[in-house]
């Protein structure tokens, strides 16, 4: 069984495998089209997609194809195309046209109906609801919280395998990319943890995780915190992110933390704790690590225990319904085959004595047992 000190080679193991798929993906180009009419938002959604909302000053220069309607420059080879129309417009002839051109050549197009703010309710959903695009959603290119609780969200299911590019190359997405990842991550480690069951205890910590599977669980967190960093803009070299993040992974600092504000709320040990720890722990080193790469800052020892306690109590509900989910086989009592009844034997007439049920004569005189035998 591996010691504790193998904690302390995480990132070296992490180092010895092959990190260019995961490198590639995210300096990878992805290519977005914003089309319309003169005057719909193009250039303000890439301007929005090119910020940080949180930090207005972190911009990119991202390359983005920005095209007019009728030109419709920049299509063959986008992996997305952003279809922009004008909420006040009553004429969308031209656009349900080119839409209809896309979807049959078989392109991803988001329809972003733009300026919705300049509307009257109840006029949104007319002509627009029958529109055959993956997705179409309503809102203004300059309302931060409508690109971030809509606009991106349908971008990313879209383009699910090029999130960490996405983010990578525009700064509006990033936030949610790491909460997905996050996410992801957590529930990949619960799932680990109720496959092996975590069956052994570290006594001095009285807690349900063997090193075998904190090796494996902070494994994970260690490549959680380089695709973080691929997706915040940072360094691909993963030796970068020794320094500020070895002492949280590494040494099973994380897992010491999280049993900490276990101890006393779980009474008795069970499954449900045992993947509630592998969830928690997880989701505790995704958010130092973001609110790191968000503020540039390490959080306090009371925000790392509000965390933890939050983390925990996500953990449990997650662990309860991962568990509701597993087959367990019926162990209800089998039926038992029910023997014949037993036949009645069959008297003598001479004697009166009885006899098999089959039998001719009598077993005991030798007379027939019916007339006529």
């Amino acid at each position: 069984m591996p010691k504790l000190q193998d904690f302390v080679n995480i990132w070296k193991n992490v180092g010895e495998i092959d990190l260019r798929p995961i490198r590639e993906a995210a300096q990878d180009l992805v290519k977005i089209t914003i089309i319309g009419r003169s005057g719909v938002g193009r250039h303000t959604l890439a301007e929005q997609m090119r910020t940080d909302p949180a930090r207005p000053h972190i911009y990119t220069q991202t390359p983005l194809v920005i095209s007019d309607l009728e030109a419709q420059a920049g299509i063959s080879g986008s992996n997305l195309v952003i279809l922009m129309l004008d909420a006040t417009s009553r004429d969308y002839t031209l656009e349900q046209e080119a839409l209809q051109k896309w979807v049959n050549a078989g392109k991803k197009v988001i329809v972003f109906v733009n300026k919705i703010d300049l509307i009257q309710d109840g006029q949104v959903t007319e002509g627009w609801v029958s529109w055959q695009a993956e997705r179409l959603i309503y809102g203004s290119a300059t309302n931060p919280t409508f690109l971030l609780k809509q606009f991106a969200p349908a971008v990313m299911e879209i383009l699910p395998s090029q999130h960490l590019a996405l983010g990578r190359q525009f700064p509006l997405f990033r936030v949610a990319i790491a909460r997905h990842l996050i996410n992801e991550t957590c529930f990949s480690n619960a799932a680990y943890s109720l496959s092996t069951g975590l069956a052994e205890a570290i006594p001095a910590l009285d807690i349900p995780l063997n090193i075998t599977d904190m090796v494996v669980l902070s494994k994970a967190q260690a490549f959680l915190v380089y695709k973080l960093g691929l997706n915040f803009g940072f360094s691909t070299r993963w030796q970068d992110y020794v320094a500020e993040f070895g002492s949280v992974i590494g040494g099973g600092f994380m897992w010491r933390q999280i049993a900490r504000q276990m101890v006393g709320l779980i009474p008795v040990w069970g499954i449900v704790p045992k993947v509630a720890v592998a969830y928690s722990g997880t989701y505790v080193v995704g958010n130092v690590v973001l609110q790191w790469y968000v503020t540039g800052r390490h959080i306090t020892r009371r925000q790392m225990q509000d965390i933890s306690r939050q983390a925990l109590n996500r953990g449990k509900d997650y662990a309860r319904k991962l568990i509701s989910k597993v087959h367990r086989p019926r162990l209800g009592r089998r039926k038992v085959a029910e023997l014949p009844a037993p036949v009645a034997p069959k008297p003598c007439p001479a004697c009166g004595k009885l006899s098999a049920q089959d039998a001719s004569f009598c077993q005991y005189c030798g007379k027939p047992l019916a007339e006529g035998v």
